[in-house]
């Protein structure tokens, strides 16, 4: 990995993925940074971004997040690709102002099969310690029995939290409507421990979790 020399390469992390991605400007925040960055030189370590497939194709706000997971794996460690099959049949409601169109499971499979294809550009799929990984959460969304789902996780989200993200309350603030199912995108897309994916998200979230949930 090429040393990058900037204005914000003023920086006392040692580990050299994240001293690259901060002298990129790829970090705004990170949670936990110097033990983040003990954990990047000591171990080998998982990061995981996920993409919603809402159509065919990513945009270039995508490529900043897939050149991180490219950074991390030239760094030796293990990138993991999340696909939103199951939480782009709820949408994602950030930055809209009105609900997006509900795709039906033929679009959003030929969505999944026109954004595949970009990873293998910049990730080595396969075996090994380092090699990418790529998962669709509609593997274990797709399962859940709703009211079981309610019961077992339900009870763990506060709605107080839940009205105060950005998402929600902006479309709150200025009267626009808000679905139920919108709602429910805040935290339908996290994983649970009831499916069969438990032990690949647990690699997955290992960074995450050893950095009180920064993740990449």
């Amino acid at each position: 990995m090429r040393n990058f020399a900037g204005p914000r390469s003023m920086s006392t992390v040692k580990s050299d993925v994240l001293r690259e991605l901060k002298a990129r400007g790829f970090i705004h925040q990170a949670t936990e940074e110097a033990g983040l960055d003990k954990l990047l030189r000591t171990e080998r370590v998982a990061g995981y971004i996920g993409f919603d497939c809402t159509a065919p194709s990513l945009h270039v706000g995508n490529l900043l997040g897939i050149v991180m997971l490219r950074k991390l794996q030239q760094a030796g460690h293990r990138p993991i690709v999340l696909i939103g099959g199951g939480t782009t049949k709820v949408g994602d409601p950030s930055g809209k102002d009105e609900s997006r169109k509900l795709l039906s499971d033929a679009e959003i499979a030929a969505n999944i099969a026109g954004i595949e294809s970009v990873f293998a550009k910049f990730l080595s799929f396969g075996g090994g310690d380092t090699g990418a990984v790529m998962i669709n959460n509609a593997d274990w969304l797709d399962t859940l029995n709703y009211i079981d789902f309610l019961r077992n996780y339900g009870r763990h989200f506060s709605v107080n939290r839940m009205l105060t993200y950005d998402s929600v309350r902006l479309r709150l603030e200025r009267e626009q409507p808000l679905s139920f199912i919108e709602f429910n995108y805040t935290w339908s897309c996290r994983p649970t421990t009831s499916s069969s994916f438990t032990g690949v998200w647990a690699a997955a979230c290992r960074w995450a979790g050893r950095t009180n949930g920064a993740i990449l």
